[in-house]
């Protein structure tokens, strides 16, 4: 028997295909009620779409911990001996929105939400290990700068490299970005990492500095910026759905998590200072344990319900795992959070992909909009009470991972560590764990994006920030701007073919690759 179709409230509908009107071919009734609400749902049918990280795609897994040693370093229940750990997980670009193509040169954004016996722990990352910048009050403008201009809503190359050349601290991550990194062949193909600096605290209280790294098992594997302009045009949704259809074929990915972790005491001495984001430690100083497997096994039944109100903070953690002095951190720590509340709604953690699965959820937050859990009448709305409300147990939560600072209120950046420079791990990457063939599409990268629409002002600071990274590549990418400059030139002043404009600017552009957009 066939189900009737009913309103939101459960009223039986009287039609599916007419709207009530006055006579056949009179003024359509304010009073159908049902169309008015089947159309206003529709009007409201899509959230705000996320200022950054606008464009992903997810699915559901599970955390294995096969190393026991790992309770050595945390408490935190998620990383005990053989404890299983249900996830969700969303991939995505940065700077695209919604409709933009999934093979942009662009960072991948790696979230992951586990659903722990002490609530949800976010690890909110990417697939690199650093980022361009390294304190907060930078990220609106380092944003803005990687988006579209105000008059003519298109993308701007000279705006991102003005961004860029004048944050000198953005090197490491641009050389990632540039290099074959920046357009990973698949989701399954690309590392995730936690990549802020974060603190455990283990059961006798001993605490330790903590950077994720998720391995992939399936390899690093990327396209070249001709093959991801193709796939641009032609299969502009290629990472959402090689992740959906490997996982429903049951080619499940899995990645292997791993940890670098840092005795608090040694960190202060450390060559290079271990909360900046724009700095890696080296695996030699501190080599990656394992800490367990991750796989994805489970697809979402709705993209929207649990993908896309899917809702992610890194300030969501959990007993045993703590914050440090990692600038850009404990700026996310407000800023994810508030962001959801605006872009969701007030009661974004009552939302399916974002409620607590595995811990009881024991809260004084009551009302504003999309409410519809509460507690039950007799349970008082404040603390402390006298009437048997919930009450905070700081032995269950641990102090959150504190550490001792001055008290005094300074804007004194980060302390300088023996070996900090913008441009030395930049150069690192570039020498010495880059092959040649990666160093030349590196530079073959770096010079198809410069050449397209960026000032001589600018170009002349590109050139010196990769020289800076690096003599020869800086050398090479002036060398190969200048040459496509000339070129692009020397069209723009040749006589009009039969058929073609002689119009400036139809063939003054420089002949590059325009969709290799960071």
């Amino acid at each position: 028997m066939t189900k009737p179709t009913t309103s939101n409230t459960g009223v039986p509908v009287e039609s599916d295909d007419e709207s009530l009107t006055a006579g056949a071919q009179g003024p359509v009734l304010l009073h159908d009620w049902y169309l008015i609400e089947k159309l206003a749902q529709f009007n409201r049918e899509r959230v705000p779409e996320r200022i950054v990280h606008a464009k992903g795609a997810g699915a559901y897994g599970e955390l294995v911990i096969t190393n026991p040693e790992i309770a050595d370093y945390t408490k935190a229940k998620l990383f005990q001996p053989g404890v299983r750990t249900e996830s969700l997980v969303r991939f995505s670009t940065v700077a695209g929105e919604q409709g933009s193509p999934d093979t942009w040169r662009d960072p991948r954004g790696f979230a992951v939400k586990f659903y722990t016996e002490d609530g949800n722990y976010d690890i909110v990352g990417n697939n690199t290990p650093v980022f361009f910048i390294r304190d907060a009050i930078k990220f609106p403008d380092f944003i803005r700068s990687q988006k579209r201009l105000p008059g003519n809503g298109l993308r701007d190359h000279n705006m991102q490299w003005d961004f860029w050349t004048l944050r000198p601290e953005t090197a490491h991550q641009v050389t990632w970005l540039m290099g074959d990194r920046g357009i990973p062949k698949t989701y399954r193909h690309m590392n995730g990492y936690g990549s802020h600096t974060y603190q455990w605290v283990n059961a006798a209280g001993e605490r330790f500095w903590v950077k994720y790294h998720f391995k992939t098992d399936q390899g690093i594997d990327y396209l070249t910026q001709e093959e991801a302009d193709r796939l641009a045009g032609t299969d502009p949704d290629y990472h959402r759905a090689d992740l959906w259809n490997a996982i429903e074929r049951g080619e499940y990915p899995s990645w292997t998590l791993k940890v670098q972790i840092m005795p608090v005491d040694e960190a202060e001495s450390y060559r290079f200072n271990p909360f900046d984001l724009t700095k890696v430690w080296s695996k030699k100083d501190y080599p990656l344990i394992e800490v367990g497997t991750w796989t994805l096994n489970r697809n979402p039944q709705n993209y929207f319900v649990e993908i896309e109100q899917a809702a992610f903070a890194p300030s969501n953690i959990v007993p045993g795992i703590g914050f440090s002095p990692d600038k850009m951190l404990l700026g996310r720590v407000f800023s994810y959070a508030d962001a959801q509340r605006y872009r969701v709604g007030t009661n974004y953690a009552e939302l399916p992909p974002n409620r607590a699965r595995a811990a009881e959820v024991n809260s004084y937050s009551k009302e504003g909009a999309m409410r519809h859990t509460f507690n039950a009448p007799e349970v008082p709305v404040y603390a402390p009470n006298s009437y048997g409300g919930p009450h905070a147990d700081p032995e269950r939560a641990g102090d959150g991972g504190q550490w001792g600072f001055d008290g005094t209120a300074v804007r004194a950046g980060y302390i300088r560590h023996a070996e900090d420079d913008d441009f030395a791990q930049a150069g690192t990457l570039v020498r010495e764990v880059m092959t040649a063939e990666e160093r030349e599409r590196l530079a073959h990268n770096i010079i198809g994006h410069a050449s397209n629409g960026v000032t001589p002002e600018v170009l002349e600071r590109v050139y010196q920030y990769w020289r800076n990274v690096d003599a020869d590549l800086g050398a090479k990418v002036e060398a190969g701007v200048k040459a496509n400059l000339a070129e692009a030139d020397g069209a723009a002043h040749q006589p009009a073919q039969e058929g073609q404009s002689a119009v400036a600017g139809d063939s003054a552009a420089p002949k590059v690759k325009v969709g290799a957009q960071a």
